[in-house]
């Protein structure tokens, strides 16, 4: 979730990535951030709104805050704000948001390491993009940041490049994920509905996290 803001031929949209939780600190947030903005501004895309070209450009700003609570969380009204709890465990053992659109998550630190292309994925989530339906990609080149672990793709994207596609090792390896102009077109910034150059990118969610590893089985977790 983002504002977005137009200022002369620049579209720029603004999230404020918030982390909390047993295994998130100062070093894990920079990087979630830093991955964020970094791969979302590569493309360098130009999209066209009433006939007129406007640059995009992702500026992501971050904060740990460990001792933030459920209250805060839930009465949150900046849009630009997206929270999410880290910890070593996660139910499920994959890292997810609250939905397409939204501004809340949970991410196993496991998932987090630099180049990962996991942070900058679930960011694509919360700005409404879902998984390509599609999803062999053989023949298709580089992976867009989208795709989802199992994706079939050429051997050199995957986990090892000598395994048969779609056997153990032989599906996309998420670090040569790479978000493309055609991502930045999904996100359909013209039908926003802007005021005075401004407009909300997703919705709140506003979710606050408990600790999966304090809840005893997935049973209990999707109670």
């Amino acid at each position: 979730m983002g504002t977005v803001e137009t200022i002369n031929n620049t579209i720029i949209i603004y999230s404020h990535i918030i982390t909390y939780g047993n295994a998130a600190d100062e070093s894990v947030t920079e990087l979630i951030s830093e991955e964020i903005e970094t791969m979302w501004n590569e493309p360098k895309a130009i999209i066209t709104i009433d006939e007129a070209d406007y640059s995009i450009r992702f500026s992501i700003s971050s904060s740990f805050q460990p001792t933030i609570s459920d209250i805060d969380i839930y009465q949150n009204l900046d849009p630009r704000n997206n929270y999410f709890r880290i910890e070593e465990f996660a139910h499920g053992n994959i890292s997810f948001v609250d939905g397409l659109g939204c501004n809340s998550g949970y991410f196993k630190l496991e998932n987090l390491y630099k180049g990962s292309t996991t942070a900058a994925h679930e960011y694509g989530h919360t700005l409404g993009l879902g998984h390509p339906e599609d999803l062999d990609l053989r023949g298709k080149g580089i992976p867009g940041i989208m795709y989802p672990r199992g994706t079939l793709v050429d051997p050199q994207y995957q986990y090892d490049p000598d395994k048969p596609a779609g056997t153990n090792g032989g599906t996309l390896y998420p670090i040569y994920r790479k978000v493309k102009q055609e991502d930045i077109e999904l996100l359909k910034l013209h039908k926003l509905d802007f005021e005075n150059g401004k407009a909300v990118l997703g919705a709140f969610t506003n979710y606050w996290h408990p600790d999966h590893a304090a809840i005893k089985n997935d049973d209990d977790f999707m109670a």
